[in-house]
This record gives C-alpha cells, structure tokens and sequence, in this order.
C-alpha cells in the first residue's frame, strides 16, 4: 500500500509537507519559524538542540504542541563564528568533535572520524533533551545530512531508524529519487534509496516518497522574483504521494548577519509560502498540505507504540 493511501488519501493526491529546517539555531530564526508555524505558513520545523537558542524554541514548542515541531538531528557545526557541540554529557564524545570540542564543520570529516555508538548516544541525547522541556517532537531529521553517508559513503541510517522507531519518530528518508531539479540527493543513488527504504520499512519507521528542496545558498543573480519562479516550478513538478520540502527562513536582523553567510536567502524563505503567487500554485496545482503528526500516528498505529 501507498504512503498516501495509508494515510486515508487518494493514490494521485500531491501531499506536500513544508519543514523549516534549523529551529533553534539563533533568537532571528526561531522568531521567523514561530510566526509561519503560528500562521499555517509552514507544516513543521525541527529544533537544532546543541544550539544556542534551543533552549527558547524548545520552551516555546512544548507550550504550542498544536504545532508539529521535530528533533534536527545536529552533529556538524559549519559557521565560523558560532559554533556548538555535542549534548550529551554521560559518555564519551571523543570522536564527534575537534579539538575545541565542538562538532566539526563539514559532513565529510564527521563521516570519516564518528564512532557509532557514541552517534547513537548523542541521537538519544538529543532527543532525551526534547523530552526534558515538555516536548512532543513529531518526527525527526538530519542537519547537513551528516548521517547519509553523502559524502564518503560510510552512512550511520541502522542506527537511526533503530533510535527513530524505539521513540516513534518517522524520520526524513526519501524513498524514491528522480532526475528533476529540486533533488536534495543525487539520482545515482536510486538504488541505495530503495534498500535504505526497506531497512526502514523492516524497522517500522515511516519515510517519505519524495525530497526536494533548492539550493541553501544565494544564487548568483538570484532576487526573490527569481527564486519565487524557481519554486513555483518546483511545486507545479511535484508527484503524487508524500513530498517534503525544506527551507530555512529567518528574520534577518544583526544578530543573524554576525555570523551567518546566507542571512539573505533566509530572509527571502521567510516570505517565499506567505507570497500570494506561491498560495495560489498551491492551490491551482491541487497541492495538499499536510502534517508530520499524520505520519508519526499511522507509524505508532502499525507498531503499538506507547508514549
């Protein structure tokens, strides 16, 4: 059976999921993400809990629990200025950080230098986290996607979906790749997607269709006209069944620009789903929006999970 019909939809519905990705990471973006999720802009976010102002976005999610809200599993640390490290504080670290014991900058070099286990402890560790401050995460994902093995090969995704089901979290795997643009993973890893897909299924955790997003970075020449074009394109390609789309929208203020090389393109995606142009391809297009929480229901359903 179909995600989409498994969750009482249509085989040929488009069921689109919008996630603002790095809730947490400064006082500018969780007041960004806060106003979408207040105002139905956005279905979800996930909360960066190393981060300085996780602590704000966690409080403020635990006394908005209408409001889908999910664990960004963070274990790379990219900005210069502002960096942060592991939560957990009851084992060793060791192999998760640099020498100033904050994670390192690049999914590479966390690839390469990160022991499993003390992975797999720092994952419970955040979560664990979450669930200190009155949280309810609704489903979870992957900061940099430090965890998939892009960059080496050598992904640790056994020992999520073990962490994701023994908490009843659907976790951010797509399950199928295709050559459109909007990709966040290349097509040539179609058949890796496949047999990952199945771990998950044989593990019970519930996983996405499909994974799109455009580029993090400012374009060259790239205007808010031009990016809301590429997005409506974007939606008008998406296929039946269940889509996540991520962005990262932000309040540029002071305190962003001090330390992030993108505060532009995060101010745009702020504004990009409140765009009347962008509403109304949704809606034109027959796009249904959608909720983590569904997910997470039907998987807790299928294995009798009990919080």
């Amino acid at each position: 059976m179909s995600l989409a019909k498994a969750l009482g939809y249509d085989e040929s519905d488009r069921l689109l999921l919008i996630n603002a990705d790095d809730y947490g990471l400064c006082h500018s973006v969780n007041s960004g993400i806060q106003q979408l999720l207040a105002d139905g802009t956005v279905s979800s976010a996930t909360l960066m809990f190393p981060c300085g102002w996780a602590r704000e976005a966690a409080l403020w999610s635990a006394r908005h629990p209408q409001f889908d809200v999910g664990v960004h599993f963070t274990l790379t640390s990219e900005w210069d200025l502002y960096r942060w490290g592991p939560v957990n504080r009851k084992g060793s670290t060791a192999s998760l950080v640099t020498a100033e014991n904050y994670f390192p900058k690049d999914s590479k070099t966390f690839e390469q230098q990160a022991d499993p286990e003390q992975v797999k402890a720092e994952l419970i560790a955040q979560i664990e986290m979450a669930l200190a401050m009155g949280m309810k995460p609704s489903h979870a994902d992957n900061h940099m996607g430090s965890l998939y093995g892009l960059a080496t090969g050598r992904n640790f995704l056994p020992i999520v979906l073990d962490v994701c089901a023994s908490y009843g979290l659907p976790f951010r795997l797509p399950r199928y790749l295709t050559p459109e643009k909007g990709q966040v993973a290349p097509p040539e890893l179609a058949e890796q997607a496949k047999l990952l897909a199945q771990l998950a299924d044989s593990k019970g955790v519930v996983i996405l269709d499909y994974l799109v997003g455009l580029p993090f970075q400012l374009q060259e020449g790239e205007s808010f006209t031009s990016l809301k074009a590429n997005m409506q394109n974007l939606l008008r390609s998406l296929h039946p069944g269940v889509t996540e789309l991520i962005i990262h929208p932000s309040l540029v203020t002071e305190e962003l620009k001090a330390f992030h090389g993108q505060p532009a393109k995060r101010g745009m995606e702020l504004e990009l789903f409140r765009d009347a142009d962008i509403r109304n391809t949704l809606r034109d297009e027959g796009i249904r929006i959608i909720r983590w929480r569904e997910l997470q229901k039907l998987q807790r359903d299928r294995s009798g999970y009990k919080s």
